[in-house]
């Protein structure tokens, strides 16, 4: 009976600790849910921002193109207008200089919204990094428990 009794006693801690271990593997799979969710939510907002610089960039090329076409068509005024007065060539090339400072302005705002676009998406890449470094982690952890329960079993 005293044995009877000692491995009554065993069973109901091992059945407490069953018990812990499992509220604690559920705590576990909830904090897991939270980090898949957050990984989720960042590769909709990483998504968002890449459509975002992706129309971002389709102006600035329509922008730039319209530049050229306004270039191209100064160029083809100064011409026609060369032969006709020395005074409206004058105004012309002032028109054109202005076109290739709008151009030139408009090349370094593609170029600072294409460094800010490439540091955005490092620093997204990097928190998905992370994210999933600790999200393995938690995995192996889990892992680690579910065997060391099958050990114990």
């Amino acid at each position: 009976q005293e044995e009877k009794k000692q491995l009554t006693l065993k069973v109901e801690e091992l059945e407490r600790k069953l018990e812990t271990t499992s509220a604690q593997n559920i705590e576990f799979l909830q904090v897991i849910a939270k980090r898949e969710e957050s990984i989720h939510q960042c590769q909709l907002r990483l998504e968002e921002k890449t459509r975002e610089c992706s129309s971002l960039a389709r102006q600035l090329e329509m922008a730039i193109e319209d530049a050229k076409r306004q270039v191209e068509q100064t160029r083809e005024r100064a011409t026609s207008r060369e032969r006709a007065a020395q005074s409206k060539m004058l105004d012309l090339e002032t028109q054109l200089s202005r076109s290739k400072t709008e151009l030139n302005q408009l090349r370094r705002n593609k170029d600072d919204a294409e460094r800010r676009y490439e540091s955005r998406l490092q620093d997204l890449k990097d928190r998905l990094e992370q994210s999933e470094s600790t999200n393995r982690s938690m995995q192996n952890y889990v892992q680690f428990l579910k065997s060391s329960y099958a050990n114990v079993f």
